[in-house]
């Protein structure tokens, strides 16, 4: 079933091809959004001599159903441009992204890339990151009702589950969802977090973003910093 909000994700995904070199790597996000730019960039492949790198397994199984060419997941990589989605996006364009727990390879697919574009519908856009959700913080499983204690200094910590179990990423690793709250300075509160042993990454994205493109019923917005 088609979600209302789609029309104007498939919006900002189909305005997000605009931002591809005509060859090259391209980044390909998770989560919702980045599925439908992938359907777009499938549609568009003629001609063009483009190869991909997937965050993760969900998303190098999409492609592979599309057509669209891939490299391992070995790296290194020299990626033009990654496309992902957001779960928030703060008026400084700072990001809270790991809704669908990909937040681990999204984080490193988005340092290996010489630009990163962000599409969103506009539910997603907040003042500040925490308005209206929590970081989602991948542990390891060794010892994470500790690591959950730690984190709960920050704010309440909930283990993401999945059909009646603890829910896990790609790695084998398990979900918190900090709810922290309207965050004032997400560069100290990833650092706060990251700090923590037994913390694999934060969903915290902080001036990651080169350009964040907004898809509205009249058409894309691009915001830049």
């Amino acid at each position: 079933m088609t979600r209302p909000d789609d029309d104007l994700k498939r919006i900002a995904a189909r305005a997000a091809i605009d931002e591809l070199p005509h060859d090259g790597i391209v980044g390909l996000g998770s989560g919702s959004t980045a599925r439908i730019f992938a359907e777009e960039l499938a549609a568009r492949l003629a001609g063009r001599r483009i190869a991909t790198v997937p965050t993760s397994e969900g998303v190098r199984a999409l492609a592979t159903s599309l057509g669209i060419p891939l490299l391992d997941d070995e790296g290194p990589w020299d990626i033009d441009v990654t496309v992902d989605g957001a779960d928030e996006v703060s008026a400084a364009l700072d990001l809270v992204k790991g809704g669908g727990g990909a937040l681990t390879r999204e984080k490193i697919v988005d340092y290996a890339s010489r630009r990163n574009v962000i599409i969103v519908d506009p539910g997603k856009l907040s003042a500040r990151l925490g308005e209206k959700r929590a970081v989602p913080v991948e542990v390891l499983a060794f010892a994470h009702r500790t690591t959950r204690a730690h984190l709960e200094r920050l704010g309440p910590a909930t283990l993401r589950m999945q059909g009646g179990a603890p829910a896990r990423t790609d790695a084998g690793n398990l979900l918190y969802d900090v709810a922290t709250g309207p965050v004032d300075d997400p560069a100290s509160l990833d650092r706060a977090l990251r700090s923590i042993p037994g913390v694999v990454e934060t969903g915290l994205f902080v001036g990651r973003a080169d350009v964040v493109i907004v898809g509205e019923p009249g058409g894309a917005r691009r915001l830049t910093r």
